[in-house]
């Protein structure tokens, strides 16, 4: 009789781990106090800028869709040039060169903080998360099992970070959180170059063609489009903060939603037409078309968290225990915990469901998230008809909101960027994962565009209404999704 052991996880995962963990916690730590920061009036007891609601929103959206951009090319530089391994290190030691910007108290220093922090994690974050593949070559199971701990690592620094940089901006200022992000980032960064020696060969070298001269070639060439590139980014940034290059991020914003639009647009059109597609691969590139739309809708709602739902917190809910003040960034933390909390649930319904050869499609997944995320804006619909008759509210309502948003997170999220791979035709993987972040980044900038009309404070009572049409929209777009389920499935083939 044998006895079998389970196989441990590569000592690596821990490396990954807490690399990404501590850069999480900087990340969302600076994002809980960001709108907050930008909307803060330059004589408050902790000055801000000063910016309108509508346009911090804005701003804070094209920060959020310029980190979901920034991964394209970040993925491209480690493969080209530097590799995996490196682009981690040199996206981290940006992204803490970023919040230390950013622990300046001035405007100048305030913007060019955002782009090297946007900039770095666009280095770090796609390139990380392909390490972590790259440690289960034999994929299967424990592949899978290592990302769930991976992707719990996330969710620990995210949580933590809202917490501290959260508290630490609201009560001390906001440059002592935008520091304290950068210092656990540092902290990042050293635990990972101390333990890179368990990440053996791993993305040490960025990919081959087998011909050394034309890889040098192609190297020179990569560098040179990366320095001009910076130099551009640079020349801009020099020009705005100069006042020579007037941006509005509002009319920005929309500019860079049309140009995502038409990029899509004309990309899937591309393929679809001229790609050399057989039948069965454009009926499933139509269904990515779908779930990009779908994604697009999905983030659009919920990535009003750090935006126009912090903003709830902070003007009308009531968050005084005891004689001290709830930070109103804290009650973004109850996202990460819920998805601790629930994600293991989550794992083990969709494995019971599938003994039963019940486990819902793809579409499905993504109409039940995206239901779940309207039922959100219909609680804060009910929040708003409180807090627009001159009461506050308790955190109870923003708590259940979030509760609903992190559920459909678990249903839809988790699930796309696999299904894109799965769909796409094997020439395009590569390029198809791209549209999913660009779904992201539109998602992204229509939220910080929303945001700006649901936080505006001219038109109180008239909130309610705000929120109901955006739970009448999404939940909408879900119920379409649910009835267009089968029929995509069916386009889908043996595709789950």
């Amino acid at each position: 009789m044998t006895s079998t052991v389970a196989t441990p996880h590569p000592r690596g995962l821990a490396t990954l781990f807490f690399t990404e963990m501590w850069e999480r916690f900087s990340y969302y730590g600076m994002r809980a106090i960001l709108v907050l920061a930008m909307v803060a009036a330059v004589d408050a007891e902790h000055p801000g800028l000063g910016l309108s609601r509508e346009m911090a929103s804005a701003a804070y959206g094209l920060y959020t869709t310029a980190v979901y951009l920034a991964s394209l090319p970040g993925g491209w530089i480690a493969d080209r040039l530097i590799g995996m391994r490196n682009a981690v290190f040199v996206g981290g030691c940006i992204i803490a060169t970023g919040h230390f910007t950013m622990a300046f108290p001035s405007t100048p220093t305030f913007f060019i903080g955002l782009t090297l922090i946007a900039l770095g994690t666009g280095l770090l974050k796609p390139n990380i998360s392909a390490m972590v593949g790259e440690l289960y070559p034999e994929g299967g199971a424990r592949r899978d099992a290592g990302f769930s701990i991976f992707y719990m690592g996330i969710n620990v620094g995210a949580f933590a970070g809202k917490l501290l940089c959260g508290y630490l901006g609201e009560h001390y200022g906001w440059h002592i959180g935008f520091g304290a992000a950068g210092i656990f980032m540092i902290a990042g960064l050293v635990q990972y170059r101390l333990n890179s020696r368990h990440l053996g060969t791993i993305g040490l070298l960025p990919a081959s063609t087998g011909d050394a001269q034309r890889d040098a070639h192609a190297r020179r060439r990569g560098a040179f489009a990366v320095a001009a590139a910076i130099a551009l980014i640079a020349l801009v940034m020099i020009a705005a903060l100069g006042g020579y290059l007037p941006i509005d991020p509002i009319r920005v914003s929309k500019q860079t939603a049309v140009v995502i639009v038409a990029t899509a647009a004309l990309y899937f059109g591309y393929v679809l037409i001229f790609g050399g597609l057989d039948r069965s691969e454009r009926q499933r590139v139509g269904v990515i078309v779908v779930l990009f739309i779908g994604a697009a809708v999905f983030f659009s709602g919920f990535e009003q968290a750090g935006s126009s739902l912090n903003l709830f917190a902070l003007d009308h809910t009531d968050r005084d225990i005891g004689g001290w003040q709830l930070p109103a960034s804290w009650l973004q933390a109850v996202n990460p915990l819920f998805i601790i909390i629930l994600s293991p649930f989550f794992a083990a319904l969709w494995v019971n469901l599938a003994r039963r050869n019940l486990t819902p499609s793809v579409p499905l997944k993504f109409a039940l998230g995206l239901i779940q995320m309207s039922l959100g804006f219909l609680v804060m619909f009910f929040a708003a008809r409180l807090a627009a008759s001159g009461d506050k509210v308790a955190p109870a309502w923003l708590m259940l909101t979030y509760l609903f948003h992190t559920t459909g997170e678990l249903c839809l999220s988790p699930v796309g960027l696999a299904a894109v791979t799965k769909l796409a035709p094997r020439r395009y993987v590569g390029q198809m994962m791209g549209t999913w972040f660009m779904a992201a980044s539109l998602g992204h900038i229509i939220a910080g565009l929303l945001a700006g009309h649901l936080a505006s404070t001219d038109d109180i009572a008239g909130l309610p209404d705000r929120y109901w049409l955006v739970f009448v929209t999404t939940s909408g777009a879900g119920l379409l999704m649910l009835l267009i389920a089968r029929p995509l499935q069916r386009l889908m083939g043996n595709i789950q």
